[in-house]
């Protein structure tokens, strides 16, 4: 096609897609809609050369900022509403399962194995509130899910997760525990406080250009995984925290606020937080993709 124009760019473009051999459905649909919707886009906005060119520096200084600390390509679609919306896609509520929300961009692999009960608290603060956080797995007929591993993380009473705070030991507030056998789950943590995400580099420039604010309310993220389940990837939100009708990343659901009361007396925490979970029975196709 020697003459490319306004009118016909973006067939020609979808045109030099492989053929089928070398390209498959799933690939072919997702350029054809990606190539269809990006070049609408730019139509739509009349796109400048210049801001083109800053488009590209933009995506090319998050990826610098990229590490095994930071995912700024994580945080950018937190901020967009892009994983929210995957995940909604992805992982459809169908029956009495627990919703899941977004992974989020702190997330550590391989947290410290702890005992049920135990704590993940490996440094106290002067204005923390420790929590005995507990509850019960169950499938989706109410049975217990036995052995089923919780993956939990969350930010200090200052505000950063460990991994972005020098002053914190290594995977503090972070944990993986199992349920016994009736599915029952414990561990002592701290309450969770609300936080701005990152606010510099590319993540701050784009919350400025949009005019969004940066705050999340208080929350624990949790893992649940099992052999022949879902694995369930979610978040529980403090129901007397901030920013619970306006979080920065759109991922709190009414089904996951749950309320921090405080602990009976001669307890040896601050407060309790009573949290069940269900899962679902993974089918056939899911297991293969896990």
């Amino acid at each position: 096609m020697r003459n490319v124009t306004i009118e016909n760019v973006s067939d020609v473009v979808i045109g030099s897609l492989g053929k089928s051999s070398e390209v498959s459905v799933r690939q072919r649909e997702i350029m054809t809609s990606l190539i269809s919707h990006l070049h609408g886009f730019v139509k739509d906005v009349n796109l400048t050369h210049a801001e083109f060119l800053g488009a590209c520096d933009f995506l090319a200084r998050a990826g610098h900022i990229c590490s095994d600390k930071r995912q700024e390509f994580i945080l950018l679609g937190d901020i967009l509403g892009v994983e929210v919306l995957v995940d909604m896609i992805s992982n459809p509520v169908a029956g009495s399962e627990s919703e899941s929300t977004v992974l989020g961009p702190f997330y550590r692999e391989n947290p410290p194995v702890l005992p049920k009960g135990a704590s993940t608290v490996q440094k106290a603060f002067p204005d923390q509130e420790t929590v005995y956080v507990e509850g019960y797995v169950r499938d989706a007929d109410g049975n217990p899910v036995v052995g089923a591993t919780l993956d939990i993380w969350e930010d200090a009473p200052n505000g950063l997760y460990e991994n972005h705070d020098p002053d914190q030991p290594d995977y503090n507030l972070r944990g993986r525990f199992e349920t016994d056998e009736n599915g029952h789950y414990a561990l002592v943590a701290v309450r969770p406080v609300p936080y701005p995400i990152p606010e510099d580099e590319t993540a701050g420039e784009l919350l400025h250009f949009m005019g969004h604010h940066p705050n999340r309310p208080g929350h624990l993220h949790f893992i649940l995984s099992k052999d022949g389940y879902r694995t369930l990837i979610t978040q529980v939100y403090d129901a007397d925290t901030e920013w619970l009708d306006n979080d920065s990343v759109f991922a709190v659901k009414e089904s996951l606020i749950g309320k921090f009361e405080k602990a009976p007396e001669g307890a040896d925490t601050d407060l309790v937080l009573r949290f069940d979970f269900v899962l679902r029975e993974a089918d056939a196709v899911q297991l293969a993709a896990e």
